[in-house]
């Protein structure tokens, strides 16, 4: 048994690290919006509790040791200076309570992702990093701040049982991933996706035009991971680039 706390403590240290270091990337890659938007993480061992951000920091501040932990009733299992964004905890525990494969669920507000679910047609398939995400993007209603618990069941059905990519309509966007790492990097191809189509829409130069064949295909080289045996690990190869580059410009003390 003791073996067993151990490991469990050792996992929930790990998975506080990886959050706090998503929070971070976010904010350097200038995708945060103030104290506002929020990542969670499902602890380890505990599918009814989850890790998420002290509402009133700044992503920049956040460190694993700040991270709240509640229930999916909002409970506040351990100590902390700080309260959970009401909207977060709508968004998060409405997703976490409904995909177990839901691990940890990113929602950010970039001038890219807002612009694009403001748009009556929503993310078009005109360039790579938007073929990844090929059918495989649902969409939800704007209903206003997401302060109405009664929106969770509506926000469930909107993402469907196997989709990782919600565009919240004129509001932002919203990506779930088996860990940490794949949330994260769905997040920055979905970004950029929107920003490279806001930028070819502004040329005003017609698109050039990709079958949905060759859509599909590429679709499903990404989920292939592309050169590696399987898109996670792709995906953790990839997260592991973006740490190091984390550690280079800002130290380790996001670990604290």
């Amino acid at each position: 048994m003791a073996a067993s706390v151990s490991q469990q403590v050792g996992e929930e240290r790990a998975t506080r690290d990886d959050l706090a270091a998503a929070y971070r990337l976010i904010a350097f890659l200038g995708m945060d919006d103030g104290i506002y938007t929020h990542i969670s993480a499902r602890v380890p061992g505990a599918d009814e509790n989850f890790l998420i951000n002290p509402f009133g920091l700044l992503f920049r501040e956040v460190t694993a040791s700040s991270l709240v932990k509640i229930d999916l009733e909002g409970k506040l299992l351990e100590p902390s200076d700080y309260e959970v964004n009401p909207a977060g905890f709508t968004i998060h525990s409405a997703i976490h309570a409904a995909r177990p494969d839901a691990l940890c669920v990113m929602h950010t507000h970039t001038i890219g992702g807002v612009a694009v679910s403001s748009l009556e047609d929503g993310l078009q398939p005109t360039n790579q990093w938007a073929f990844q995400f090929y059918d495989r993007v649902a969409y939800h209603e704007y209903e206003g701040l997401a302060l109405d618990l009664d929106e969770r069941a509506r926000l469930v059905a909107s993402l469907g049982p196997d989709k990782r990519c919600l565009i919240l309509r004129n509001h932002g966007l919203l990506t779930i991933g088996r860990s940490v790492a794949e949330a994260f990097i769905l997040m920055h191809n979905l970004e950029r996706a929107c920003r490279v189509q806001l930028a070819i829409q502004s040329s005003g130069q017609k698109v050039r035009g990709v079958p949905a064949e060759v859509c599909e295909r590429t679709a499903r080289q990404y989920e292939r991971g592309g050169s590696s045996a399987s898109q996670l690990d792709g995906i953790a190869r990839e997260w592991k680039s973006f740490r190091r580059l984390l550690e280079a410009q800002i130290g380790s003390g996001y670990r604290q």
